[in-house]
């Protein structure tokens, strides 16, 4: 998960404005985890939306030589999120920014083997 948290930072922080903002959002709804990632970047054209998570694609593919990375982040963060029963979708609006959600579920509780909380020996 960690790989995950920071690919999406790592990106929103490169495709920011020096003097913009990004924001780490995590809550918990119906037995699942939320991770929300948004910033007020250059965002994501309409037409490129559908393709940011498949590998070595680049939105701007001379802005994306001239700051590095391969085009494998957001494939990666697809992947670890699959992997893990999850999902992640993004949202942008060029000029405005972006915002990637991440949907995975809650761990459960272990059993305490038997015991209630509190009876212990």
């Amino acid at each position: 998960m960690k790989q995950v948290v920071v690919n999406l930072l790592d990106n929103a922080i490169k495709y920011t404005h020096p003097k913009g903002a990004v924001s780490l959002t995590v809550t918990a709804r119906n037995g699942r985890a939320m991770l929300d990632v948004a910033d007020n970047g250059v965002g994501i054209p309409a037409e490129a939306l559908p393709r940011v998570f498949e590998r070595f694609f680049r939105v701007d593919k001379a802005r994306s030589r001239e700051m590095g990375g391969a085009g494998l982040g957001l494939s990666i963060v697809k992947s670890i999120c699959i992997a893990h029963h999850g999902k992640v979708d993004a949202l942008s609006t060029p000029g405005q920014g972006s915002v990637f959600h991440v949907e995975l579920p809650l761990a459960t509780k272990p059993e305490l083997n038997g015991k209630q909380k509190g009876h212990e020996h």
